[in-house]
């Protein structure tokens, strides 16, 4: 596949995300505005009376009733408001407030109907100790030998819901392999007509050991050099959120990197011009459209996702980076589920710096079946697919005198899936470091199983095969901690 077809297709994916997500309805767009869903062809609406909310010992009720599609007063006939008990139920869920959420009607009063919400919060203030490998996955680890010497460790104190507006205050103080502190505050709801919000934080860490190479199609350590790796960074975000299911996220952030400066007689690439400091300024832009059954794993509806960054403005760090992200799903029949995701990215100038180089294999963007491997370069476009079948869902018990943790619900899914990717880099030098997956079309395939529980844990078990006729057991852990 050549440069100007990855170019291409990566425009094309990008501009259909952002389409998408500007043509999409924002299907509730203004909890604040009477329901555009009437049918005109029924005789009598009714009148949205009294909203009751029970069980929010801590979330304002305000911050509840954002999420509804309807309020106090609207006009609306009896069937677009049991539908908009099922959209609520949905918004609410995916606030991560709540473990459980029910919205029905309470009564009616002639032709005025009253609405009742019940809600079990969850647990808001977690003081936990922090024990984490800080390979990209545990594949990587075990390359390490499972090292101790490879593993971070502190306390994390995360308090959602500070102030019962789904604000989040954050402080890790983490040793070991990586020394790092990290304090973040998110307000999304500053103002009163809930729309506008803001994020601050600023991060420190510190790193004996660097990754400044990639060859072979892997990370390459270094761990001689005395004074190592120090970062420093800090940040504001601007929210804004006109409707239910669509944000815009402005975001101004400022770095300074400094290694040894032995560094650059390995790696003279890795900050670009042959240097073992570098201070850059960011600025991003990211439109998010989201109506999905349940955020963490979704199972039907849209999610769509784009973004411009813009990262230094001198000749060492200076780039453009477009990506976007559109996902799917459908339900096919009772218990059966299929996914599609594509993602897309595009950095330019096309000659960047070793830290800019970083696509398949961290984060979130990897192919599944290619984990043990990393991919550098400047573009890069993948798609998933992915067909799931329910087995079975229970309860445990937990024994706790507790209205909202008095059980552990758990959901198990067969799935199978198949992977394609490409990235391109138009450093000759990969060819050199024997980087083959570079500038050539992947594919992956296999099976596995996801276990969904509480508070956002996912467990994913795969069994993947890829193009280079390896096979293996891969997990993957997703949670919000």
């Amino acid at each position: 596949m050549g440069k100007k077809y990855l170019i291409t297709i990566c425009l094309f994916l990008l501009w259909c995300t952002i389409s998408r997500a500007q043509q999409l309805p924002d299907t509730l767009p203004d909890p604040h505005a009477v329901n555009p869903y009437i049918d005109k062809a029924q005789p009598t609406p009714f009148i949205v009376g009294k909203i009751y909310i029970e069980g929010n010992k801590r979330t304002k009720s305000y911050i509840i009733e954002r999420e509804l599609p309807f309020k106090t007063g609207d006009s609306i006939y009896l069937t677009d408001l049991v539908n908009g008990f099922e959209t609520g139920r949905r918004q609410l869920f995916n606030t991560s407030l709540f473990n459980e959420v029910v919205v029905s009607l309470k009564s009616f009063r002639g032709y005025v109907v009253d609405v009742n919400i019940e809600v079990k919060e969850r647990w808001y203030i977690f003081p936990l100790p922090y024990v984490k490998p800080v390979d990209r996955n545990l594949s990587e680890w075990s390359k390490q030998g499972y090292s101790a010497d490879r593993l971070n460790y502190g306390f994390k104190f995360t308090w959602y819901n500070f102030t019962g507006r789904n604000d989040k205050l954050r402080l890790w103080l983490i040793t070991g392999y990586t020394r790092q502190l990290q304090f973040q505050y998110d307000q999304p709801y500053a103002d009163k007509t809930l729309k506008h919000g803001y994020r601050i934080g600023f991060t420190y860490s510190s790193n004996k050991e660097i990754n400044y190479l990639t060859t072979d199609n892997q990370q390459r350590y270094i761990d001689t050099l005395r004074d190592g790796l120090k970062k420093y960074s800090g940040y504001i975000e601007y929210q804004y959120r006109p409707g239910l299911r669509t944000w815009h996220n402005f975001r101004v952030a400022y770095t300074k990197q400094v290694a040894d400066t032995g560094l650059t007689r390995y790696s003279p690439k890795y900050f670009g011009g042959n240097t073992a400091t570098i201070s850059y300024p960011e600025i991003s832009y990211t439109l998010k459209y989201v109506n999905v059954d349940y955020i963490h794993f979704p199972l039907t509806g849209i999610q769509a996702e784009a973004s411009l960054l813009k990262r230094g403005f001198d000749s060492k760090n200076n780039m453009w980076e477009l990506s976007g992200r559109f996902s799917k799903g459908w339900k096919l029949a009772k218990k059966w589920y299929f996914g599609w995701q594509g993602n897309g990215v595009v950095r330019v100038p096309f000659d960047q710096p070793y830290i800019n180089q970083r696509l398949f294999g961290y984060g979130d963007l990897y192919l599944r079946g290619l984990e043990r491997y990393v991919i550098d370069g400047v573009a890069a476009v993948m798609s998933r697919q992915t067909l799931r079948r329910e087995m079975v869902r229970f309860s445990i018990p937990t024994f706790i005198k507790s209205k909202s943790h008095d059980k552990i619900p758990f959901r198990i899914y067969a799935r199978t899936f198949a992977d394609l990717g490409y990235a391109y880099n138009k450093d000759k030098m990969q060819n050199q470091l024997n980087n083959s997956l570079v500038n050539k079309s992947l594919y992956t395939y296999g099976a596995g199983v996801d276990i969904v529980t509480f508070y956002d844990f996912i467990f994913r078990f795969d069994y993947s095969f890829n193009q280079l006729g390896q096979k293996g057991l891969f997990l993957h852990i997703k949670n919000e901690f």
